[in-house]
């Protein structure tokens, strides 16, 4: 079996500046990204690139809609490499931009077209969360499907993946942990992929060990002490990124789905929802496998129980970063557990393959119940 794959060169600069200097963006390219990341850090450069700002095409996670007003605009301007500087809603965007996007995008998502890359692709994220730089996964929000889903295929890989920790610095707290913990949750459901190996795992428990030292700290010091760690995150979000980019994410992602594409939570919020809900009944069903070596790692940062109640005091940490909602503080209506259950089996099979056991319908109905 292959054990690990990355297809992304990755490179390392601790300035926007540096990064420029190595890769010269100019005319021949078109840079993807916010105005609030471009002033700052691209503008006082002064690149001579076509640039598109995301935000005129709405705000929020990616959609189907607004891949395909940015296509339409992209189609008279002549470039040869997409540079994707930005949160996870950009880089997943782009991933799909540097394809020949048909008409209607969402034929590339449903399978009825089939992708073919036609632009290089570079990729700056500006988030310490999706990993979504070295992994050939592309999330949007099917607008007429009233879901999200997800395109995974070789041509969706960057070629490039450059990390930056000055673009991160400015991060809002709320998006700094919420993306983070997507990040903890990408790795945690990698290691125990059954698509896991030894070299994933690797990956997924040096992210896990380097996201729970960092939010220890932020915990005892304070919503700042985030600031002297940022080169720590976002390593460990690529770290992450690597691994569940070769072993997969599993329940937390594909339950999350729901509220994400329903009532437009963000992603890494919707994970963080489900995420302990989860893990409390992965170590219900077979507490003594895979799941004991990732659980004690958490009891060891916790300074708890390896054998009590860990992920209900993981939740409470988690609580003292950002405090999680019940799902019905979102919109969802009770009749929608059932609704919810049952599109997620319908619609997540990717994920729930990588499941760390087979979790039955009422198993996850259960979780959505908990969790309204």
């Amino acid at each position: 079996m292959q054990a690990l794959r990355i297809v992304p060169k990755i490179f390392y600069f601790d300035t926007f500046k540096e990064f420029n200097d190595e890769f010269k963006i100019g005319k021949r390219d078109l840079i993807v990204t916010n105005e609030w990341l471009h002033t700052p850090y691209a503008a006082p450069l002064g690149i001579d690139a076509d640039v598109i700002y995301q935000e005129k095409y709405g705000a929020g996670e990616p959609s189907d809609e607004m891949i395909d007003a940015m296509a339409k605009d992209m189609k008279g301007k002549d470039f040869d490499r997409i540079v994707a500087f930005g949160g996870g809603t950009i880089v997943d965007i782009c991933k799909i931009l540097a394809l020949d996007v048909p008409e209607r995008s969402i034929d590339l998502f449903t399978g009825k077209a089939v992708p073919k890359k036609i632009k290089e692709l570079v990729v700056v994220p500006t988030t310490c969360g999706t990993g979504s730089e070295v992994t050939n996964v592309a999330i949007a929000e099917l607008k007429e499907l009233h879901t999200k889903k997800g395109l995974a295929v070789d041509e969706t890989y960057a070629d490039v993946a450059a990390l930056v920790p000055e673009t991160v610095k400015g991060l809002p707290y709320k998006f700094f942990v919420t993306s983070s913990v997507d990040a903890l949750i990408h790795a945690i459901e990698s290691f125990l992929s059954p698509k896991a190996s030894d070299f994933t795992e690797m990956y997924s428990l040096k992210a896990m060990e380097m996201i729970m030292a960092g939010y220890k700290e932020i915990v005892e010091k304070g919503q700042d002490e985030r600031l002297k760690y940022m080169k720590d995150f976002l390593l460990a979000a690529n770290y992450a990124g690597i691994a569940f980019g070769n072993a997969g994410c599993a329940a937390v992602h594909a339950l999350s789905y729901s509220i994400g594409g329903a009532f437009h939570v963000p992603h890494g919020e919707a994970n963080y929802q489900f995420f302990t809900e989860v893990f409390k009944m992965y170590t219900r069903k077979k507490p003594d496998g895979k799941i004991k070596e990732a659980t004690g790692l958490f009891a060891k940062f916790l300074g708890c129980d390896p054998a009590g109640d860990v992920y209900g005091e993981l939740e409470t940490f988690l609580n003292k970063l950002i405090a999680k909602k019940p799902l019905r503080e979102y919109g969802m209506a009770e009749s929608q557990i059932d609704d919810f259950t049952v599109s997620t089996i319908e619609n997540q099979q990717r994920l729930l393959a990588n499941n760390y056991v087979f979790l039955e319908k009422e198993e996850i109905r259960e979780i959505f119940a908990n969790l309204y």
